[in-house]
């Protein structure tokens, strides 16, 4: 009894804890990536890496429905990072993946932006990367991950004290090689370059230098 009321007490101190500049900025951070997914990624064929390009291999591979997939490797990415990175880390990604559904529900009922890009992968390819780098790297920087795949990344950070940008791109170099196997070459470098660019955008916005109070 002790113990649940302990735990309680622990997570209404973290969401006290909740700064609302914070929550704005990976509101702003969610906003901006589902903008590039949909109107970017969506259109392009360009795919990505991490938790969204295990499920799309996933199904191919197995037929595996990515509703159920993406579930459970979310679940395993948050619940690893609420031990590395406690309560307050949750509740931030909370806010960063309920924005994003919310800002994408949004923008998917917009006409699409650029859909010359379709016939540009590799210029789709650096300007998705530039909106998920940017989202992400906004959202990461506050604290909260959007998805599964940004909690890994940052639980790992943790651990190995490695710098995030190459977290993401082990983890994403291991999900494109595996995706090798469905996409053609074409998407293939063109994904690839997105991967690795988003995933240096995304170290370099985290480790931009902080304003000191």
């Amino acid at each position: 009894m002790k113990t649940r009321q302990h735990q309680s007490n622990s997570f209404l101190s973290s969401l006290r804890e909740l700064k609302p500049a914070s929550c704005g900025l990976i509101l702003l951070g969610s906003a901006i990536l589902a903008f590039g997914l949909y109107h970017v990624h969506s259109f392009s064929g360009v795919t990505e890496g991490g938790v969204l390009g295990l499920t799309l291999f996933l199904l191919n591979r197995f037929s595996l429905s990515p509703a159920l997939t993406g579930a459970v490797l979310n679940l395993l990415c948050y619940l690893l990072g609420w031990r590395l990175l406690g309560h307050t880390f949750i509740l931030y990604s909370a806010v960063a993946g309920g924005g994003f559904s919310l800002f994408y529900a949004f923008v998917e009922r917009t006409q699409p932006l650029f859909p010359a890009l379709a016939e540009h992968p590799l210029l789709a390819a650096v300007v998705g990367a530039c909106f998920v780098g940017v989202g992400v790297g906004i959202c990461v920087r506050a604290g909260g991950a959007p998805s599964g795949d940004d909690a890994l990344a940052m639980s790992l950070s943790r651990v190995t004290r490695l710098s995030i940008r190459w977290i993401y791109l082990f983890t994403d170099l291991s999900v494109l090689s595996l995706s090798a196997v469905y996409l053609s070459p074409t998407q293939l470098g063109a994904s690839l370059l997105s991967v690795i660019l988003s995933g240096q955008i995304i170290g370099l916005i985290q480790h931009l230098p902080r304003k000191q109070t």
